[in-house]
């Protein structure tokens, strides 16, 4: 719908096809093949490359659960894989546990539940020996966490206790300190936030654009540099923004959308950086189309193109639009025409 309304502005109107072919001379005229082909339709935004979080793009909290004196505490930029260290209370370590059940309860031989086969999958992805998807503390269990905790210098206990351990979905990248070096740790207190350390792409879509872009959709990047590079939307958000002015209305409420970078690499270092992003929302293998600029409103509704045919005589052909590649500049169209016609386009 944008495609067509964008190009209704430069439309001419035409009287009528009587009065258009009636003028059926060899006057010298600009004119534009209709090729069979590819077409694509895209959409257009300006983004921010950021490190992916929460589904509403917002960090995660690292939220403690152990009581004393913070001893150690991550920089901001500092990466933490799965089971490292995220920082220190009365020099005891605790752990980063990727999964989404935030530890609750001490786990220990017998126990069962969500938790213990998160804890289960991460010893199992560590390379300790514990069965991943099982949700129960054997034995087996207890073995593998005392191997990951004499690994990590903290007390052999083969217990786990929700001081112990914080949970997030997955590694993280912190990106601000809360909590202070000396300071008491507290229960339920947040020591940092945090986001994934992979690179993704956000986007705003207006209204008019929501229905179009859907997660899958192919998409290249242009980073600072005029650098290229490719990916697709892995999500969109489920909550409308609006940007805090008296006069807003719900139609100028935007969505956001994620892409994921196909080699992320390639942005890297590039943090809060603004970059181009062109959405390829849908797409035809075989179109016939014409130039944008060749299509001519009909007296009465719908739409035209200009044929010039042999010994330069020149008629009106109805069509029917197809998709807009606004690239191209090229509009599918159906209708008694075929490749290699000759269509009128407006002199430059």
């Amino acid at each position: 719908m944008l495609a067509l309304f964008a190009i209704t502005g430069t439309v001419m109107a035409v009287a009528g096809e009587d009065e258009a072919t009636a003028t059926q001379q060899a006057s010298q005229v600009t004119t534009a093949k209709v090729v069979r082909g590819k077409l694509a339709a895209v959409v257009s935004l300006d983004g921010t490359l950021t490190y992916r979080a929460q589904s509403d793009g917002s960090p995660y909290g690292v939220i403690n659960h152990a009581t004393g004196t913070y001893t150690e505490l991550p920089d901001v930029g500092d990466k933490i894989a799965c089971g490292g260290v995220l920082y220190r209370v009365d020099d005891h370590p605790v752990l980063l546990l990727c999964g989404t059940v935030p530890a609750y309860r001490d786990l220990q031989v017998g126990d069962q539940g969500k938790d213990v086969r998160q804890l289960n999958r991460n010893l199992h992805r560590l390379g300790f020996d514990a069965a991943g998807d099982s949700d129960a503390f054997t034995g087996q269990t207890q073995t593998a966490l005392e191997e990951l905790q004499r690994a990590r210098g903290t007390a052999v206990t083969g217990r786990l206790g929700p001081d112990d351990a914080v949970a997030l979905p997955d590694a993280v990248r912190i990106g601000k300190v809360t909590g202070e070096l000396g300071g008491a740790a507290r229960p339920g207190a947040a020591v940092a936030r945090a986001t994934s350390g992979a690179l993704e792409v956000q986007v705003d879509l207006e209204a008019s654009q929501q229905g179009a872009v859907k997660k899958g959709d192919r998409a290249r990047i242009t980073l600072p540099g005029n650098t290229s590079a490719t990916g697709r939307v892995a999500r969109l958000g489920r909550v409308a923004q609006i940007a805090g002015k008296d006069d807003d209305k719900a139609g100028d409420a935007t969505i956001s959308a994620y892409l994921t970078l196909d080699k992320p690499a390639a942005a890297h270092g590039l943090d809060a950086a603004p970059v181009q992003v062109e959405i390829t929302t849908k797409g035809v293998d075989d179109a016939l189309s014409v130039p944008v600029t060749a299509i001519v409103g009909k007296a009465g509704g719908g739409f035209a193109v200009e044929v010039v045919r042999g010994r330069g005589k020149r008629g009106l052909v109805a069509v029917k639009l197809g998709l807009f590649d606004d690239t191209s500049g090229r509009a599918e169209v159906h209708g008694e025409l075929d490749a290699g016609d000759d269509v009128v386009v407006p002199s430059s």
